[in-house]
């Protein structure tokens, strides 16, 4: 006995259409140029195998059962969908790929990522976009592990990674931020490691998934809060759960509006370069959506913008 996968076909489908269309069986017969009873074949196959009664065969036209209906609103769906398959196909051979993974780390502005995105949707172009969030040498991995095809906010030292090419965004800057009630909030300047020691410090994890990750401006013997992005650890500081370092790009409204204070430490402040890289071309060369993005990458409105103010960002419990 056949299955619904035997008779559900595309062509079976369209007949159904046709039928539902014409309004009964001998004039969706003459409509496809075959004899009535092979149409009615037809459907007899498509209920046996599905174990129900299509259609009504109490009155001489074509009245859907409510099963029949259904799986006429489903195989509308489903052709629609196979039209669509096929036009992506057809584009995909022109060049683009089917899917493009975008990895960016959490220090990258969302507000830029979406931007780009939308113009990116904005072509038509047949390319599925998928975004990662890492953190930190996590971002890198990802692409290094093939699990992106650009990453977006790593730290790249040029030629250290074979088979990646990449290029600077720009350079960002970490100063130390606490709330204004926090205890250091009102201490004298500039803080050394000896009055930064006995306070909680709130780190960002390492998304790495081998090897033991980065730490960055942590001292021995220290209390560390860790959290799992950029955004948390902002959260945490405006809470005064803790000091840290911060962005001053990401940091600077909060702290215009006095919900931040920064503090001068016997440190200098932090200046880390951050750019963009992705894997070496193939001989085939680049996808065109890859080359898309890699095109607005080269501008440096872009670039500055990628590293630039972060959207607001207010505390869950925050009145």
């Amino acid at each position: 006995m056949q299955t619904a996968r035997d008779v559900l076909t595309p062509d079976a489908l369209a007949l159904l259409q046709t039928i539902a269309s014409t309004g009964s069986f001998a004039a969706a017969a003459r409509e496809l140029g075959v004899v009535p009873s092979a149409l009615t074949y037809r459907v007899r196959q498509i209920e046996d195998a599905l174990d129900v009664l299509l259609y009504d065969r109490s009155s001489r036209q074509a009245r859907l059962t409510e099963a029949g209906a259904e799986l006429l609103r489903e195989g509308e769906r489903l052709l629609h969908e196979i039209d669509a398959v096929a036009n992506r196909v057809k584009r995909v051979a022109t060049g683009w790929e089917p899917q493009l993974t975008v990895v960016a780390d959490n220090i990258i502005s969302r507000t830029t990522l979406m931007e780009l995105c939308e113009s990116f949707f904005s072509l038509g172009a047949p390319t599925r976009i998928k975004l990662r969030e890492e953190t930190l040498s996590g971002t890198l991995e990802a692409l290094t592990m093939g699990q992106a095809d650009l990453a977006i906010g790593v730290a790249l030292e040029p030629g250290t990674t074979a088979g990646i090419q990449g290029k600077p965004l720009g350079a960002l800057t970490f100063v130390y931020a606490v709330a204004p009630h926090h205890p250091l909030a009102a201490a004298h300047e500039p803080l050394t490691d000896s009055q930064l020691q006995p306070h909680r410090a709130v780190a960002v994890a390492d998304s790495i998934r081998r090897g033991s990750g980065l730490t960055q401006g942590l001292l021995s013997g220290q209390e560390v809060f860790t959290v799992a992005n950029m955004q948390t650890k902002l959260d945490a500081q405006l809470r005064g759960l803790g000091g840290g370092f911060l962005p001053q790009c990401m940091i600077q409204g909060y702290v215009e509006s006095g919900r931040l204070v920064v503090k001068k430490t016997e440190r200098p402040p932090r200046v880390v370069q951050v750019g963009y890289a992705w894997r070496s071309a193939t001989a085939r060369g680049h996808g065109r959506a890859l080359q898309w993005w890699l095109q607005q990458l080269e501008s440096p409105a872009t670039r500055a913008a990628l590293l630039g103010a972060h959207a607001p960002f207010s505390p869950v419990d925050e009145a």
